[in-house]
């Protein structure tokens, strides 16, 4: 058996996990405080965790060691019980953590091999560095030709750079043609700056373009994305991992656009693609009269954005990286 640590916060763990679990030599356990969802396929079980959250909180960095340990929240001390019991009950080959310094740490001290997870940004503080140092193995998902962190370099001999993982990477179907005068855009649910209103102001200096927002409060739901990034002409993103994987795996034209998230996450990603010729990218939304430059910028990029986030085989390299672990 394998555990599988998934964080509750927005959808891309779980999705990436999802992907990455079909590749594994074993049946998988996913851990997580996320909401069991009604098909936890490809997954052999789900261990429901407390949330670590209460209104009173203290200390929760226990001196600036961890990131979120707090005391005198009985969801903390929940949660963790839950974890030794799985682990003592099941004692699994290993555990993937995506992503959690306290679980990558917990478990450790239980005698797991674990493997963890890298995420983008400045990770340079004393627990994240702990977390890799820690582990086995450090999956980090993404491309090195496209982003490779000075922080990673003391751990280089056991990190695996897969590539960008998508859950769309072998799909075939989808749109043959694009249409030039569509712009599909992307929130994260994570939470994002963008409204109906702001594109509504955008379309106002683009009259010759179409502007369909996915994710956003107020737009229609959509359940696969996949048809309308292989449609659009150009596809704008937040530079979430999940959602740039999706996007690169259509190999639609892009825009990315950092979301304020912890340790500059999307900040770096935008900026790599950005560097790398790949993709527009940008700090923050921009005011809606500067798309039109943006649009002529993005239309005269020829990077192959697929290759070079290596889409193709990202989740089986991924799960090659935790089975080295299990030998």
């Amino acid at each position: 058996m394998i555990g599988y640590y998934v964080h509750h916060h927005g959808v891309g763990h779980l999705t990436r996990a999802r992907s990455v679990a079909k590749h594994l030599s074993g049946p998988v356990a996913v851990l997580s405080s996320r909401p069991r969802p009604a098909d936890i396929n490809p997954f052999a079980d789900w261990i429901d965790l407390p949330m670590d959250t209460g209104d009173d909180a203290s200390d929760p960095t226990a001196g600036g060691v961890l990131h979120w340990a707090p005391t005198r929240v009985p969801g903390m001390t929940s949660r963790m019980a839950a974890v030794a019991e799985w682990v003592g009950t099941h004692r699994p080959a290993a555990m993937v953590v995506d992503v959690s310094v306290e679980v990558s740490m917990f478990v450790r001290l239980m005698g797991i091999p674990v493997v963890v997870f890298a995420m983008p940004g400045e990770r340079t503080d004393a627990p994240h560095l702990m977390a890799y140092r820690i582990a086995d193995r450090i999956v980090a998902p993404w491309s090195d030709t496209v982003y490779r962190p000075d922080w990673l370099a003391d751990v280089d001999e056991k990190t695996t750079y897969t590539g960008s993982i998508s859950r769309h990477a072998d799909r075939t179907d989808g749109a043959t043609t694009r249409d030039d005068a569509s712009v599909a855009v992307l929130a994260g649910a994570g939470g994002s700056q963008v409204t109906t209103d702001y594109l509504d102001l955008v379309g106002n200096h683009t009259p010759e373009l179409s502007w369909r927002g996915i994710g956003i409060p107020g737009t229609p739901w959509v359940d696969d994305v996949w048809p309308l990034l292989t449609a659009a002409g150009v596809v704008v993103t937040h530079a979430g991992q999940n959602a740039v994987a999706d996007v690169a795996a259509s190999g639609a034209p892009t825009v990315v656009i950092a979301e304020n998230r912890p340790y500059g996450e999307q900040l770096a990603t935008a900026r790599a693609l950005g560097q790398a010729g790949l993709a527009v990218a940008l700090d923050a939304w921009p005011a809606p009269d500067e798309w039109p430059d943006i649009m002529g910028r993005v239309r005269s990029m020829s990077g192959d954005i697929r290759a070079a986030t290596r889409i193709d085989g990202a989740a089986a390299r991924a799960a090659a990286a935790v089975d080295e672990v299990l030998a």
